[in-house]
């Protein structure tokens, strides 16, 4: 038996921790053996990554951004995601290689389809089997970020050219959208049914 693996993914302020918490426990609830991960983190290695990338003061070019995410991601799925599927275990993503796509592919202007192979070798077959993708306007979603890291504070100009690289990787086929603008019972509860539809 494989588990199943599910990203949670949208622009900053869409609520992707929060809703990927509360799809785990419900997951849960069902009978489901669950685990929840977060990119970039999950490992020792990963969680320094993520100090790097999202709260450090230094200038990162786009590509050293786009590979310590890779390198980030990479650990994770060997150390971490890889082995759980292969147990049985569903595994729940907080962002997972489609936000490099955005973010980095799109929003710092690297190519969706560079980044997508420098990420590939990394995840092996550790890929999303379905991205729920929170959609929501970036202007709305800038306002809803309390304290922003590093990329999300750098600006709405980034995160419409984020929000429009998701509209465009939306149409593959691994991928569900889901309004963020509800009420977070709502969107739970609508990436719960997408979840259930597909399984």
């Amino acid at each position: 038996m494989t588990g199943r693996y599910i990203a949670i993914e949208g622009i900053d302020g869409a609520g992707k921790t929060t809703v990927a918490e509360a799809v785990v426990e419900s997951l849960r609830n069902d009978g489901h053996r669950v685990e929840l991960v977060r990119e970039p983190g999950g490992t020792r290695i990963g969680e320094a990554i993520r100090q790097i990338v999202l709260h450090s003061d230094d200038d990162l070019s786009p590509w050293s951004e786009a590979l310590l995410f890779a390198a980030a991601r990479a650990q994770l799925a060997q150390e971490v995601v890889a082995p759980l599927l292969a147990e049985g275990v569903w595994v729940v993503t907080d962002r997972s290689v489609f936000s490099s796509l955005a973010y980095q592919g799109a929003g710092r202007g690297l190519g969706v389809e560079t980044v997508r192979e420098v990420n590939a070798p990394g995840l092996g077959d550790a890929w999303p089997d379905l991205v729920i993708l929170l959609a929501l306007d970036a202007a709305e979603g800038l306002s809803r970020q309390g304290d922003p890291d590093r990329i999300g504070g750098a600006g709405v100009e980034l995160q419409q050219r984020v929000a429009d690289a998701y509209s465009g990787l939306a149409k593959e086929p691994s991928f569900a959208t889901v309004d963020a603008r509800g009420s977070f019972e709502a969107v739970v509860q609508d990436c719960l049914e997408v979840i259930r539809e597909r399984w």
